[in-house]
């Protein structure tokens, strides 16, 4: 069934044959010209769904490399100074975002450049002491603000206790970070790398990409 003026009309029955020559000719004539405008319509169409096509194209592109610039930069452990949370040779997820919205906390595992070099190639440790703390250790024991840290984790007891002998008090944005494989790390002990400040911090340490078998969030 077709309409014509919102008249329908049945094509295939004998009702077509009663309309004149002229009626027909004047229906045929409308009939054309719907077809044409239906015709121009989808020409419209075709470049409308290209401009959607690489709309969507650029916004696919533009959200992963945001995400790969803000999540997924990868940075790889060097070394046993982690042990056991992570080997020698794991490569990890940074996430760059963490520290621009927010602060390193007690416990979080970050990547930073010593000395805030960008040349310099970029260290994972665990953050102890954060800006307004005290941080000592004696007698192999982590003390915060006078009161022994006790971490979730049986480390064992730190025999270098380093620059951290003596009382040190953070300022704003110092950090005091440890290798989790306590006597066998390079870190705020030592006065090559001492205290982390938030302008050598790249991100935190959020997943251990590979090899597979480490493979998890931290």
């Amino acid at each position: 069934m077709r309409y014509v003026n919102d008249t329908p009309i049945d094509f295939t029955n004998e009702d077509w044959k009663s309309h004149t020559p002229r009626e027909r000719a004047r229906i045929e004539a409308l009939e054309r010209m719907e077809e044409e405008k239906s015709r121009r319509k989808r020409k419209k169409s075709v470049p409308r769904l290209i401009f959607e096509w690489v709309f969507l194209i650029v916004i696919a592109v533009l959200f992963g490399y945001v995400s790969v610039y803000t999540f997924g930069q990868q940075r790889t452990n060097i070394g046993q100074s982690m042990d056991p949370t992570l080997a020698g040779g794991d490569v990890c997820l940074v996430n760059i975002l963490a520290y621009q919205v927010g602060s390193p906390k007690v416990g979080d595992i970050v990547s930073y450049r010593p000395n805030g070099s960008s040349s310099a190639r970029p260290d994972i440790k665990r953050v102890i002491a954060v800006p307004g703390q005290k941080i000592q250790i004696k007698d192999g024991m982590i003390y915060i603000n006078d009161q022994v840290y006790l971490e979730g984790k049986d480390y064992p007891a730190i025999t270098r206790a380093g620059l951290a002998e003596n009382p040190i008090s953070l300022g704003e944005g110092e950090y005091f970070v440890l290798g989790d494989n306590r006597n066998n790390s390079e870190d705020s002990r030592n006065p090559e790398i001492g205290i982390v400040t938030s302008e050598m911090m790249e991100g935190k340490v959020w997943f251990v990409l590979s090899p597979a078998e480490h493979r998890g969030f931290m």
